[in-house]
């Protein structure tokens, strides 16, 4: 079977329910290494099949910055890494629902409350956030939240105060999990997903690429983010920062970055999948081949600590390309 017509037959088992296998997946790498474009293509027919020609962006506020006691190997928050990031406790209701405010203005379908930290433990702190959630859900945009660990109680809370989306990464597969992160374990942040889930939460979960883990790896990420069944699956691209322990790891070469997209597109073929963090930096000039791959979902402006994408940009190349964006 020559590689079209393997790629043609992957493309409709992917289709179907089931979807592809761990060793599927492993035969899509091997053909994307040889003709990556042709695989981008057959992964962009899966993306229209379940999403149509329509992308969606969200934009996040770092509400709570810097202090954090995880020792997560790529963050500038971390305190156990030495960086100049800013550091400020949580800031004001009022505050974040500008933000979310100037985040629909500018084009935005989600917004979300990310904070610092393994968790929010103060009760002051909670009310801040759902008071906040509550009013950015009757300005036209969907409230979605980023804390940390979640509980049962916590993630209820969230939900009754009108939140549309928890958002919590895995940052990458369980294999490699422990070369990142020691100050709590993978099954704590499965845990979370499966909370918010379980309160009637939208679920955000994805990681990011770059690390110094395998190929099998990032399939290993892809096949444990199916089997929780998210609905948005966020991959971020390792923008190293001075002052973390990664800080001198060789970026990905833009063409592996897409073929990872697509993969992820084929084995979770149903999702919304976001391009996020460390996009402009590693794809340069491919950006838009990152929609083609697979994505149907950006994260636009700013990130945490780094500078991101004028929304005009993006809304810009979503139209160059022939596409829509997303409407409420």
């Amino acid at each position: 079977m020559d590689l079209f017509s393997k790629l043609s037959s992957l493309k409709e088992k992917s289709l179907r329910v089931g979807g592809i296998s761990f060793e599927d997946a492993l035969q899509l790498y091997e053909i994307g290494k040889i003709k990556p474009y042709l695989l981008m293509v057959q992964a962009r027919e899966i993306t229209e099949h379940f999403k149509g020609n329509k992308i969606s962006l969200c934009s996040i506020v770092n509400a709570k910055s810097g202090l954090c006691p995880e020792n997560c190997k790529f963050c500038a928050q971390s305190v156990h890494n030495r960086t100049n990031v800013d550091v400020y406790p949580l800031i004001s209701r009022g505050e974040m629902v500008k933000k979310a405010e100037e985040a629909r203005e500018s084009g935005s379908h989600f917004f979300g409350i990310v904070t610092s930290g393994t968790e929010i433990d103060t009760e002051e702190e909670w009310r801040e956030i759902e008071t906040a959630v509550a009013e950015i859900g009757k300005r036209g945009i969907k409230p979605c939240c980023s804390l940390g660990l979640l509980n049962e109680e916590k993630a209820v809370r969230l939900k009754n105060a009108g939140l549309y989306r928890y958002h919590h990464n895995l940052e990458t597969a369980r294999s490699f999990f422990s070369n990142i992160c020691t100050t709590h374990d993978y099954e704590e942040d499965i845990k979370t997903i499966m909370c918010a889930k379980k309160a009637g939460l939208s679920t955000c979960c994805g990681g990011i690429i770059g690390l110094g883990e395998t190929m099998e790896q990032r399939l290993e990420l892809a096949f444990t983010i199916k089997g929780l069944d998210v609905d948005s699956v966020p991959i971020n691209i390792l923008n190293p920062i001075e002052g973390t322990p990664l800080a001198s790891m060789q970026p990905l070469h833009p063409i592996e970055i897409l073929i990872t997209i697509s993969l992820f597109r084929f084995i979770l073929p149903d999702k919304d999948i976001k391009l996020c963090g460390g996009k402009e930096r590693n794809l340069r000039q491919l950006l838009p081949f990152g929609i083609l791959a697979g994505c149907n979902s950006l994260m636009t402006g700013n990130y945490l600590t780094t500078t991101g994408r004028d929304t005009a940009l993006d809304m810009e190349m979503i139209r160059d390309m022939g596409m829509e964006p997303y409407c409420l």
